[in-house]
């Protein structure tokens, strides 16, 4: 593996793009610097360009094993080396569902056959399976869904998510979909009639999700157990949160921070997911969060299903929308419209979702940590094309988008994986590992 330095860029490190050079000998940073010795690297000339850390997607659904037609670790992965992400972490609701070791084995050894990325992965919670999650290993931390969504995975027991936060180790992160099931069960036949999108986020409304996230709040408090409030939809959930808490933390996504109930117009049964987008106030809501400290973590929710899935009426059309390869360039073109600066999105995308998961090696340009790193053009203007998707899908509900800033080249422990147009399919990540 030949050695790497990147020139010219503004680097992210210590907390700001500063002018500064990185070598890399093979998978690790081996001098940050303004100026580095080259000899035996190539040299990158990054003139005019930003070095973030990797970018880490920490809430992905890549379908596989069982679905995948909708997507596999393949296409998945080479859409995060175009996007700019290095590392990612998935979800439990495949098919099977990875509630136990042996779930989470199965998917440990296809990622390393077949991932272009650095890959972690939770194991799913169940009314009934405490003592597999008491004895699981190699996972980034248990994935508990309060409102039904895609897949089987389900705890609306209160008793035994009472003994999850309890009795399951408090260094392992629990991270929740928080949607109260009671209630979606209860209102959902005052709803049964409509067929527009908007009675879907009326029916799974902000109380639901507001009941749910208080609940886990409550029960991380109570008993001092690391919580991460996924997707977070809604102004009222913020109140909930302690800027820069490091027991109780959450994320928010690209469509709940720049999609409302009035995009339902344009995109229909597209813009389905589980929490459903709310209001142009919440949007609003969200980023007041992201700004001071409440929520610390952008993170995609992607969740692709074929078109003609997606097309179907609001009950049957499933939820979720591809996002992984384009989520960087959102929160970039937010960045040029003074929504938020760089050093926040290498923030909330590459520094804050490390620390989360306490993963090793990951989030900081420093040396001795992991050669992930994404190299941004600030200024390059694109459109979001569904034909020029990597996901295996092929859409995106931001096609026809224009958006301010990409990735132009991501390396990982490194290798460069994608550069000048193209994923360089030899390259394979592999596992994070957590302190």
């Amino acid at each position: 593996m030949a050695a790497i330095v990147i020139r010219g860029a503004q680097v992210y490190h210590n907390g700001r793009f500063q002018a500064l050079e990185v070598r890399a000998d093979g998978p690790h940073i081996s001098a940050v610097a303004p100026k580095v010795d080259a000899s035996g690297a190539r040299v990158i000339d990054a003139g005019g360009l930003h070095l973030f850390p990797g970018v880490i997607d920490v809430q992905v659904h890549f379908r596989e094993p069982g679905n995948t037609h909708k997507e596999d670790l393949e296409t998945a992965t080479r859409a995060c080396a175009k996007g700019g992400v290095t590392s990612f972490l998935e979800m439990p609701n495949t098919s099977p569902p990875a509630t136990n070791q042996a779930g989470v084995d199965i998917k440990l050894a296809l990622a390393a056959k077949k991932s272009r990325v650095n890959y972690g992965f939770f194991v799913g919670a169940t009314n009934t399976n405490l003592r597999e999650l008491q004895e699981v290993k190699r996972v980034c931390g248990i994935k508990v869904f309060m409102g039904a969504s895609t897949g089987d995975l389900l705890v609306d027991d209160m008793d035994a998510l009472e003994r999850i936060f309890a009795e399951t180790g408090k260094r392992r992160v629990i991270a929740l979909h928080c949607e109260d099931e009671a209630y979606l069960k209860a209102h959902k036949p005052e709803y049964a009639h409509r067929t527009d999108m908007r009675g879907y986020t009326e029916w799974r409304n902000v109380e639901a999700a507001y009941l749910a996230t208080t609940r886990a709040v409550n029960l991380a408090r109570k008993y001092g157990h690391r919580a991460h409030i996924l997707h977070v939809s809604s102004a009222r959930e913020c109140e909930l949160f302690i800027p820069r808490d490091t027991l109780v933390t959450a994320e928010t996504s690209p469509h709940h921070l720049l999609l409302n109930v009035d995009d339902y117009a344009r995109l229909g049964t597209l813009a389905k997911m589980n929490p459903p987008l709310k209001y142009r106030e919440d949007n609003a809501g969200l980023w007041r969060a992201l700004r001071d400290g409440r929520i610390g973590v952008i993170a995609t929710d992607h969740a692709p299903h074929t078109l003609e899935e997606k097309r179907r009426d609001i009950w049957k059309a499933p939820a979720g929308i591809p996002a992984v390869e384009n989520s960087l360039a959102l929160i970039l073109d937010a960045s040029s419209r003074g929504m938020c600066t760089l050093e926040q999105v290498a923030q909330w995308m590459c520094e804050n979702p490390a620390k989360t998961y306490a993963m090793k090696g990951k989030g900081r340009i420093e040396v001795g940590h992991d050669a992930d790193l994404t190299l941004v053009d600030a200024n390059a203007v694109h459109t979001v094309r569904n034909e020029e998707q990597l996901t295996k899908v092929k859409w995106s509900p931001w096609h026809g988008q224009k958006l301010k800033g990409r990735a132009v080249t991501t390396i990982v422990r490194g290798q460069v994986v994608y550069e000048n147009g193209q994923v360089q399919d030899q390259v394979r990540g592999t596992e994070i590992q957590y302190a």
